[in-house]
């Protein structure tokens, strides 16, 4: 049995139908005897709607407030999802940022990450429990104000999170396949890169591109948490990042060219938990400590929650 930590973007959550086909994902990677813990940011276009809203009712938003009102969106969409998960048999409990014991910086709309202590959701995994954590947010000690995380905020939160647990695999779970040598929709060359190193994955993200915000890379390589950034609307692997290759399937990625980007996972089908990444056959699901995987950024700026 393995913990890992998932975490579902915008676009996974964008609608009810989606929210049940990520519970039904959620469900059956438990039912496959893991522990799972979720990161869940907000539907669709939740953020962009509530910064229009913000700004309609003020030229000019006080910081502490604006958080207050975008951390909303990724609470509505993490209580949704547990429910969807509830409904199908399986106990869930979802928590706000400060609730999971994510404790960040003082500064609104772009805090970092400090220290997760992640007492309630360890207790709720003791019970049996299905954790969901709402991504792009946490309390600062010194101050007690709630804070959300800038780009990248819930990959983030999912990292690390899957730090503080210890957990075997992050899964990043969006709306791409993975990272490509090029743009795989005007180059038919283009190939899904299985593997990528942090400290490529780092310059990929100084550079632009858009599959990890380079904070959450950052936080992934000083933790040594192995990230599985892969499709949410199929189960073929993805692409992992780790300080090491880890054998995710035949066909190893070469070199990672400038250009790499992300490629556009087909239309949406359910499908069941797949085996992870890297772990043995016959190892009853365990992954080895050294191969931890981990998630992917939503592509939006500014005050938005990447992912």
């Amino acid at each position: 049995m393995a913990l890992i930590v998932q975490k579902y973007g915008g676009t996974s959550v964008g609608s009810p139908e989606r929210i049940r086909r990520v519970a039904a994902r959620v469900v059956a990677a438990h039912d496959a005897g893991h522990d799972v813990v979720v990161v869940v940011s907000a539907m669709g276009a939740t953020t962009e709607e509530l910064l229009h809203l913000a700004g309609e009712v003020s030229p000019d938003p006080v910081p502490r407030e604006l958080d207050m009102v975008l951390t909303a969106g990724e609470q509505i969409a993490n209580a949704l999802t547990a429910m969807a998960t509830a409904a199908l048999g399986i106990p869930a409990r979802s928590f706000t940022g400060p609730q999971a014991g994510v404790l960040t910086t003082t500064i609104h709309g772009d805090a970092r990450i400090v220290a997760v202590e992640p007492r309630r959701v360890r207790l709720a995994l003791d019970r049996g429990e299905i954790p969901f954590v709402a991504g792009f947010q946490g309390r600062c000690r010194e101050t007690g104000e709630v804070t959300t995380l800038g780009r990248g905020g819930s990959d983030t939160t999912a990292i690390a999170l899957a730090a503080a647990l210890k957990a075997d695999v992050c899964e990043i779970c969006t709306d791409v396949d993975g990272v490509y040598t090029a743009d795989p929709r005007t180059d038919p060359s283009a190939r899904l890169l299985r593997h990528v190193t942090y400290a490529a994955m780092r310059r990929l993200a100084a550079d632009g591109a858009e599959v990890l915000a380079l904070r959450s890379v950052e936080y992934a390589a000083r933790c040594g948490v192995t990230v599985h950034v892969r499709s949410s609307f199929h189960d073929r692997p993805g692409t992992v990042m780790s300080a090491l290759p880890v054998p995710v399937a035949a066909g190893a990625s070469g070199r990672i060219a400038r250009r790499t980007v992300v490629g556009r996972a087909p239309a949406p089908a359910h499908g069941g938990a797949e085996p992870l990444p890297g772990v043995p056959a016959g190892s009853g699901g365990r992954r080895s400590p050294a191969t931890r995987p981990l998630a992917p950024a939503h592509p939006s700026g500014g005050r938005k929650a990447a992912g």
